[in-house]
């Protein structure tokens, strides 16, 4: 396939959609041909239905389409690479999520972008939605409402609901991370000291995800520099991650904080990391720069300076970290198990899937392609495992 260059890509992606209004519709499963199947359908036939599921609401999840549907919900807040582009804007990132769900998983789901960034109306109309949808993915929701809307849907619906920009970055991460370890020979996670820049809803994310897989040695940092115990400019999230990153309580700079670390894991911005800094962490380093659309440290850079396992956020470089490599495959068991909350043990199951997709991992191939065949119905079957 001929290569383009980002400008013709975002031509020919202008053209596209407007050619086609978009990229995803509605369409029927039942052919109406004639007023015997409308009757069937529609009116006599269907208050039929209505009166069994008012009766049994159980039945909903075989008579409609609630138990294959899933709404992906957005204020437009925090589109990445974007910023705060307001709900219209955002509702093509949406649809694009909409369409992968169908493509891998046959998964029916619904673009909703709301015109609210209003905390407690955005969980009120969450909660007046449920009735329609067998699950919701938060999307591109601006840290730290992205937190308490997150929690209390969790708390209040019967489905699962999963802000994905926090935790599909986190299992990908996780995944990527289990293999470069394993390409860089590094067998025991305890002494694996991990530097996370970026303490903003995926930050924070990755790592909880981490500790609870059992990497306990790991820094975050800010643009203020290394979270500790005590700092005295922590918002109540980030003192929550001073609890358990950072044991040793160590202070200063990103560029000090970086020196004799195994890992590098970038949600942050550009040009954040040097190649002097690259230099001065452990032998054979991973680095996973994720800042879009320019990451942390360019790949050849990293490389020049002695990284072993190079990784970001794009398609263009190999090893793209992308939530689309779970979020199909984790939805799809969640739905079939009629899971209602999305746990670690879930998460943590759905990475090891995702990992283990690659047998023999290298350093330019530690996740699979999103069309790897098979894929996301490993990671669905990981799932319903962790039911079994």
């Amino acid at each position: 396939m001929k290569t383009l260059h980002v400008s013709q890509i975002q031509k020919a992606s202008l053209a596209l959609h407007k050619k086609n209004r978009g990229k995803i519709c509605v369409q029927g499963k039942i052919r109406v041909k004639d007023l015997a199947d409308l009757s069937l359908v529609y009116t006599p036939g269907v208050g039929a239905v209505s009166t069994a599921i008012a009766k049994n609401s159980a039945l909903a999840d075989t008579m409609t389409w609630r138990r294959n549907t899933v709404a992906v919900v957005s204020d437009g807040s925090a589109v990445l690479g974007l910023g705060n582009i307001g709900p219209l804007a955002a509702l093509p990132v949406m649809e694009g999520k909409c369409l992968i769900f169908k493509k891998f998983t046959d998964i029916d789901a619904i673009p909703i972008v709301l015109a609210t960034q209003d905390t407690e109306e955005i969980i009120r109309t969450v909660q007046a939605l449920e009735p329609s949808f067998g699950a919701i993915q938060l999307e591109d929701i601006s840290a730290p409402r992205c937190f308490e809307i997150e929690r209390r849907l969790s708390e209040s619906l019967k489905i699962p609901v999963m802000h994905d920009d926090q935790h599909g970055t986190a299992i990908v991460v996780l995944a990527g991370l289990i293999n470069a370890l394993q390409v860089t020979k590094r067998k025991n996670i305890f002494d694996i000291r991990i530097v996370i820049n970026g303490s903003g809803a995926a930050g924070i994310a990755i790592a909880k995800l981490l500790y609870a897989a059992g990497y306990k040695n790991s820094i975050c940092c800010d643009t203020h520099g290394a979270i500790f115990a005590g700092r005295k400019d922590l918002t109540d999230v980030k003192k929550e991650l001073s609890t358990y990153t950072n044991v040793l309580n160590k202070q200063g700079t990103l560029s000090e904080i970086i020196s004799g670390a195994d890992v590098f894991i970038g949600v942050s911005a550009a040009g954040a990391v040097t190649p002097d800094m690259v230099a001065r962490m452990n032998t054979h380093p991973i680095i996973f720069a994720l800042a879009n659309p320019v990451p942390e440290i360019l790949p050849s850079l990293a490389k020049k300076a002695g990284c072993a396992v190079m990784a970001t956020g794009r398609s263009d470089f190999p090893n793209q970290i992308n939530n689309a490599l779970v979020y199909p495959g984790l939805f799809r068991g969640m739905l079939d198990t009629h899971i209602t909350t999305v746990t670690n043990e879930i998460k943590i199951r759905a990475a090891h899937a995702l990992a283990g997709f690659i047998k023999k991992p290298n350093a330019n191939n530690i996740l699979p392609s999103i069309f790897a065949k098979g894929l996301h119905q490993a990671i669905a079957r990981s799932i319903k495992k962790s039911q079994g």
